[in-house]
């Protein structure tokens, strides 16, 4: 997120890119480049509070399709956000070959995998593991838009 190179190359990018894609936290990296700014975005659920500082408009989707911005939750989404991709550069039918041909038919054992879903307990225990790292990407968010 503070890597002028890296931004300056996706600021270029955006330009000309049908799509700008992010999956899980790409989405933060995005929004400190400045090409979230007014669209809707999502990206793994810890860390979505840190999207509207950036700019974007946190929203808790799997995948989140706005204008040329496609960002999707956590690292699975990324599989749904790969069959939109296609889906929109070569049809329904493409998408849905590619979906039959990686026979990907999610059949989780477990029904939690969204914070909203899961245990409140289970949330409560990953959020604590998780806040170090969430601190430092704050950290980051709040020095790159000037918020405190």
């Amino acid at each position: 997120m503070e890597d002028d190179e890296v931004l300056s190359f996706l600021r270029t990018q955006a330009t000309s890119a049908h799509y700008m894609v992010s999956v899980g936290t790409g989405s933060l990296i995005l929004g400190a480049a400045g090409l979230l700014q007014d669209y809707r975005a999502t990206c793994h659920w810890m860390f979505l509070p840190l999207l509207e500082p950036l700019g974007a408009i946190p929203t808790r989707e799997r995948v989140v399709i706005d204008r040329n911005r496609v960002t999707a939750a956590g690292v699975s989404a990324g599989v749904d956000c790969a069959l939109h991709l296609v889906s929109l550069l070569r049809g329904r039918e493409a998408a849905q070959a590619i979906q039959l041909q990686i026979e990907y038919d999610p059949q989780p054992p477990f029904d939690c995998g969204s914070a909203h879903k899961a245990p409140e307990w289970l949330v409560r225990k990953l959020t604590e593991r998780g806040k170090p790292t969430f601190e430092a990407r704050r950290e980051v968010v709040e020095r790159i838009s000037g918020v405190r």
